[in-house]
């Protein structure tokens, strides 16, 4: 199974709340490139538009998890999500560097308390 990709598209996310973005080309993008699934509210409002990137089934096998990403209101953000999930995705490919300025929590990490 090659990657998935959420995206979230409610109160926030894919609304005119956030402007200056193509939210119906920018899942048409990243659909292009893999399975896509429209979510509801992920939670996580204050980093809209929110993407998260499912590991394929090798990537599972070499230990990937999920990769949140917000903010992601930006075309050539979309296209560098499109570059690693077509070499691979999280645990086949490298996550390229600039995708480290997206990265996010997904709720229930960021509520959590850190434990020493």
């Amino acid at each position: 199974m090659p990657c998935r990709i959420v995206v979230c598209r409610d109160c926030c996310c894919g609304t005119a709340k956030v402007s200056g973005i193509d939210h119906a080309a920018q899942t048409a993008r990243l659909r292009s490139e893999a399975p896509v699934r429209v979510s509801d509210c992920l939670d996580v409002c204050d980093q809209a538009n929110v993407v998260v990137v499912q590991p394929s089934s090798a990537g599972r096998a070499a230990g990937a998890r999920p990769v949140w990403l917000g903010l992601v209101n930006d075309p050539r953000a979309t296209e560098d999500i499109v570059d690693w999930v077509r070499a691979g995705g999280p645990g086949v490919a490298p996550k390229p560097g600039i995708l480290d300025l997206y990265a996010c929590l997904p709720p229930s990490a960021a509520r959590s308390p850190r434990i020493p």
